[in-house]
């Protein structure tokens, strides 16, 4: 059997091979076929872009062209040479920069002999131009000097004077323009820069004749021309700045091939010298003949030659070679599955019967009574611990019914609820199980049918606790819950009773104790009104103080009633705006003492929830002390505002306190200054503590003595104090 199996894998294993093999030749067929032809196409892509792109460069020059020529249509419209000015408004028209990127300029070249420079120089100097100097410097038979150049900037008056036509280079391009009578362009030279030779770049040359018509003879336009007008542009700058769109993967240059020699025009970004070397290589070359010259474009690709077409064709070449893989791993898979399946059934079989040794084990050693029923509801097994708990051994359990063993009943419908829960899972009950000794035991029932086939006796396993003690225990519990909580009552009846008769203190302390002080206030009012003339000095120093304690003694009442009022008022919860509420009580201050200059700063959007009467009484008590503990400070300062977590806090520079005696600051009629220096009865800060606590937050104070002081404080979210 071994080896019959053995041979079967190999043989399996050969056939996913050459089905893997096939496939992967298959796929490589196609993909070289496929590369090629989108090589090809992405040559061809590539070719078309690179003429595009020298075609957009030649539709650049010819807008450079109808620029130049109409700088040439304005000299020959004038009866005279045109005016700087003239010509400023003619090029500020082009709008230069944003309708010829990538030009300079445009300017115009005088064509002066040693007279017509002399009689040029005279004229400027006579009106008030200055001295036309012409550079290089030297007596020449010829002279092409630039008369102007717009638009103006730094670099093109320093240009003004430069004689174009002492430059080999330049005057070839200047003669043929006049010798032909249209446009030509120069070979590459060095722009002139703050009066010096600066970047490399081409200029565009156009002749200005003293006729309208142009000369017909080449003699005849030697003789007639007067001058040029031209547009230089650097080479370096030219793609940029004329926006040409330029691929990425796409790198140029132009070279000068005009008679035969090489002379670099420009190059993009990204043009590699050496081509291949740098994993660069010139596929396509474009030759242009442009205003008398020969322009090469070298078109180098940059990177591999790849295209959309050819990325999808990856991608479909990965998915043939992933498809030819799981192919292969199909065929394995078939190939091992009837010797995975026999290797399967074997340990099924072991499994189950190690399987049906646990649950047996189980049921002996279970500290829990279990049995096995049939389908009549007889016993057909049982355990240890359910012998134990019906007073039987196990073979009197065999046989008998399960139902026979409990003392209550069981109808009709409890049968039908016990078998829908079956039929859905487990059903749970606790009934009453009558021992063989007639002891009543109250047992916790799980029933579950047994999975197996229609032909098997056994239908249902049934747990058995012995759950008597626990319930017991349960039930003295419940008792000793119902005689803590007849105490709890008892409890809050003491603690109702108390904070009544607080009220009724409240209410002695507001009318009773009030009326002998107020007697103590009248008489002593009376004696110091009809008896001054007869009581001395000292006489009258005694009189006062008691009556002065009996009007602080009256101020303490009220502040009890306060507290009083703060502990037992109805707490209402909503929205508060405490910047708004903390200006208003700044406002009210401000008003009973107006003399006063204190920097207010209050943060903006200081929102929290709360008892509105009660926060008020809260911000009225801090905001008040840092008032008047700032009394006799000069530049005194007041901030109320909020730190991370939502800890507000009221901040002033004024007095401040001992730190040490900090914990006395909230108790009632603790006070740390004397009367003489700040009034006071020392029950807003104990008032204040009583409001935070309501609103189930915290406050504490910092300070040094004559360094000021700092309350912080915090209100519980609403979702917290619900």
């Amino acid at each position: 059997m071994p080896r019959t199996r053995a041979w079967r894998l190999r043989r399996s294993h050969a056939l996913a091979g050459l089905v893997l093999l096939g496939s992967l030749l298959m796929v490589a067929l196609y993909a070289r076929g496929a590369h090629e032809r989108e090589r090809r196409l992405a040559e061809a892509s590539f070719v078309a872009d690179a003429d595009r792109l020298a075609e957009a460069i030649r539709q650049r020059l010819l807008q450079y062209e109808l620029s130049v020529r109409g700088g040439v249509a304005l000299h020959s419209a004038a009866v005279e040479t045109p005016t700087a000015r003239q010509w400023r408004g003619y090029v500020d028209g082009l709008d230069v920069r944003r309708q010829l990127p990538g030009m300079m300029g445009l300017g115009y070249v005088a064509y002066l002999d040693p007279q017509s420079l002399t009689d040029l120089q005279l004229q400027r100097r006579a009106a008030g131009e200055g001295f036309f100097t012409v550079t290089p410097r030297g007596v020449r038979e010829q002279y092409g000097a630039i008369l102007y150049f717009e638009p103006e900037i730094e670099t093109s008056r320093l240009s003004i004077g430069y004689d174009q036509y002492s430059d080999p280079t330049r005057r070839a391009a200047m003669d043929a323009a006049r010798d032909s009578g249209e446009i030509r362009l120069s070979a590459p030279v060095q722009l002139r820069q703050q009066g010096r030779d600066g970047q490399a770049g081409v200029l565009l040359f156009a002749a200005v004749y003293r006729t309208a018509r142009l000369p017909v003879s080449q003699a005849g336009r030697r003789q007639a021309l007067v001058g040029w007008v031209y547009a230089p542009f650097r080479t370096a700058e030219f793609i940029g700045r004329s926006m040409i769109p330029v691929d990425h993967n796409l790198a140029f240059r132009i070279v000068d091939v005009t008679g035969g020699a090489e002379t670099p025009v420009l190059a993009s970004d990204g043009w590699v010298e050496g081509n291949a070397g740098q994993g660069a290589r010139v596929l396509h070359t474009v030759t242009q003949h442009l205003y008398g010259r020969s322009w090469r474009y070298d078109f180098q690709l940059i990177g591999p030659l790849t295209s959309a077409s050819m990325r999808e064709l990856q991608a479909t070449l990965i998915t043939g070679v992933v498809a030819s893989l799981l192919l292969f791993a199909m065929v394995m898979t078939l190939a091992q599955t009837q010797s995975r399946a026999e290797t399967l059934a074997h340990r099924l079989s072991d499994s189950y019967r190690r399987s049906e040794q646990r649950f047996r084990n189980a049921m002996q050693y279970s500290a829990i009574g279990m049995v096995l029923l049939g389908r009549n509801g007889a016993i057909l097994e049982s355990n240890p611990a359910m012998a134990e708990i019906a007073g039987v051994s196990q073979a009197t359990l065999t046989g008998t019914l399960f139902h026979g063993y409990f003392a209550d009943g069981h109808d009709e419908v409890s049968r039908t609820r016990e078998m829908q829960a079956l039929r859905e899972g487990v059903h749970r009950s606790t009934r009453r199980l009558r021992r063989h000794d007639g002891d009543i035991r109250e047992v916790h029932l799980a029933s579950t049918l047994m999975p197996g086939d229609d032909g098997s006796d056994v239908a249902r396993l049934v747990q058995v606790e012995d759950v008597t003690e626990r319930l017991r225990a349960e039930a003295q519990v419940h008792a000793l819950n119902r005689t803590l909580e007849s105490r709890v009552e008892r409890r809050t009846r003491a603690l109702t009773q108390a904070n009544h008769e607080l009220e009724s203190f409240a209410y002695i302390v507001s009318h009773d104790l009030r009326a002998p002080l107020r007697s103590i206030d009248g008489f002593g009012r009376i004696l110091a009104e009809r008896y001054s003339a007869v009581i001395d000095a000292q006489g009258q120093d005694y009189l006062a103080r008691v009556r002065n304690a009996a009007a602080r003694m009256d101020a303490l009442i009220d502040a009890l009633l306060k507290m009083s009022r703060i502990s037992r008022g109805e707490f209402k919860r909503a929205p508060l705006d405490l910047s708004r509420m903390a200006r208003e009580v700044l406002s009210e201050l401000r008003q009973t003492d107006p003399g006063r200059e204190v920097a207010v700063r209050v943060a903006p959007g200081l929102r929290a929830e709360g008892d509105p009467a009660l926060v008020r009484n809260l911000l009225e008590n801090l905001l008040g002390n840092a008032w008047k503990f700032t009394a006799n400070t000069a530049r005194a300062t007041i901030e109320f505002g909020v730190e991370p977590g939502e800890v507000f806090y009221v901040a002033d520079n004024g007095a401040g306190f001992n730190a040490e005696y900090a914990g006395k600051l909230f108790r009632p009629f603790q006070r740390l200054h004397r009367d003489d220096e700040f009034k006071g009865h020392g029950v807003g800060l104990a008032s204040v503590r009583r409001i935070v606590e309501r609103h189930g937050g915290t406050i504490d104070a910092v300070g040094r003595l004559n360094g000021g002081a700092t309350f912080r404080f915090t209100l519980a979210a609403a979702t917290a104090r619900s």
